[in-house]
């Protein structure tokens, strides 16, 4: 039952960062740099050493996480080039906006968000220590998460009220999530194949989608301050990682 109070903090983040970046729309191209490399970071320090102290701990072959890690990346690849049907050239990406493209990531950093909230739940599993540890990385990264949603609906040219609405479906998804592992239990093999599918969606959705918008236009002088915000963004799951371990 703690695992589900502490994720009702994570609603309150993510409902934080969404409202920003619906106050702020203006300067999305600074957000979007920075919630880019909180993407990343959250796979490289987060999600990836995870996935590897499961194996150690466990005596288990990471190579099958690796394997999900690719999968879950062409698997957005395809659903955004085939199902949605976007045959935009790689050089013209950043020029065209289809709503239902914002729409599919956004239900990508959904399901990403009731993962987190399962990620809480599981954590919880193995000791209330570890679940308070991995409660306090979630929590500080929602908040981008919420950014994250709102800013894919309003740079693919989604109205404000289903943007909103997005927003509200990624907050209750941390508290779903963490609910729903009160009914079951899952094997460490099964959540490292698990963990590496969904880094592959987040590495997905931060190096070919976040980041060409962020950057689509940009002069160089401003190109820089991009790069540093995107720097930023990594270094700070960084700093949140380390200190919630």
């Amino acid at each position: 039952m703690t695992a589900v109070l502490l994720s009702l903090a994570t609603f309150v983040s993510t409902l934080g960062g969404g409202l920003f970046a619906l106050r702020f729309r203006d300067r999305l191209h600074y957000l979007l740099s920075f919630t880019a490399g909180v993407l990343l970071g959250v796979v490289a320090f987060e999600v990836l050493p995870e996935v590897f102290e499961l194996a150690q701990q466990h005596t288990l072959d990471a190579t099958g996480a690796m394997v999900a890690l690719v999968v879950g990346f062409l698997f957005f690849h395809s659903l955004e080039k085939f199902v949605l049907i976007h045959h935009a050239h790689e050089a013209d990406y950043a020029a065209h906006h289809h709503p239902q493209v914002g729409v599919i990531s956004a239900l990508a950093l959904v399901g990403h968000s009731l993962l987190d909230g399962v990620g809480i739940g599981l954590a919880f599993q193995v000791s209330p220590a570890v679940g308070v540890t991995v409660a306090i990385a979630v929590i500080a990264h929602d908040f981008s998460d919420g950014l994250n949603t709102v800013g894919l609906m309003l740079v693919h040219h989604n109205t404000t009220r289903r943007s909103v609405a997005m927003l509200a479906l990624d907050a209750l998804a941390p508290v779903a999530g963490a609910a729903s592992t009160l009914l079951f239990r899952v094997p460490p093999d099964v959540l490292m194949l698990y963990l590496g599918f969904f880094a592959g969606f987040l590495l997905y959705i931060g190096v070919s989608d976040i980041l060409p918008e962020a950057h689509s236009g940009a002069r160089p002088a401003r190109a820089l301050r991009l790069i540093a915000l995107t720097a930023l963004g990594a270094a700070f799951i960084f700093a949140v990682t380390r200190w919630a371990r």
